[in-house]
C-alpha cells in the first residue's frame, strides 16, 4: 500500500459521506453533514477541495454538476491511521497498546471472549 494522504477529523467526516454515497454531488454532501455539524455549506465545499487535491476525491467534471467519488478506501485509509497512532503513542509496540487497553478498560465478558479469539486465531496461523 502506497503513502496515502494525511486526512484532517473535519475531512475525514466528508470521507464518511463520500464513502458511504460512492458517488454524489457536493448539494449531497452538504445535506448529509448539516444536521451533526456546524459547517457552513462553503466550509464543507472547502474540505471538499481539499479532498480532491489531496488525492483522496475524485471529481468527474463531465456535466453541469460535479460528481465526487473515492480514491481511497475506507479500510487502506483506517490501516495507516491506526499504524500511525500505534507508532506515535505506543513507539510501534502493539503489544504496549493492547496492554494499556485492557489495563484502563472496562471489558464485558463477550469482548474478552472476542478478543482472546482473535489472539488464538493469529497465534494458530
Amino acid at each position: 500500500m502506497s503513502k496515502l494522504p494525511k486526512i484532517s477529523d473535519s475531512e475525514w467526516e466528508v470521507m464518511e459521506v463520500i464513502w458511504l454515497k460512492k458517488l454524489c454531488t457536493s448539494s449531497e454532501i452538504v445535506d448529509a453533514l448539516k444536521d451533526n455539524s456546524e459547517w457552513s455549506p462553503k466550509t464543507i465545499h472547502t474540505l471538499i477541495t481539499r479532498l480532491v487535491k489531496k488525492g483522496a476525491v475524485d471529481v468527474d467534471k463531465t456535466s453541469t454538476t460535479y460528481k465526487y467519488s473515492p480514491l481511497i478506501s475506507e479500510k487502506d485509509l483506517k490501516s495507516q491511521e491506526t499504524k500511525t497512532f500505534v507508532q506515535k503513542l505506543y513507539g510501534g509496540s502493539l503489544k504496549l497498546l493492547l496492554s494499556n487497553f485492557i489495563k484502563e478498560e472496562e471489558l464485558s465478558a463477550d469482548e474478552i471472549h472476542e478478543l482472546r479469539k482473535l489472539l488464538d486465531e493469529k497465534t494458530n496461523k
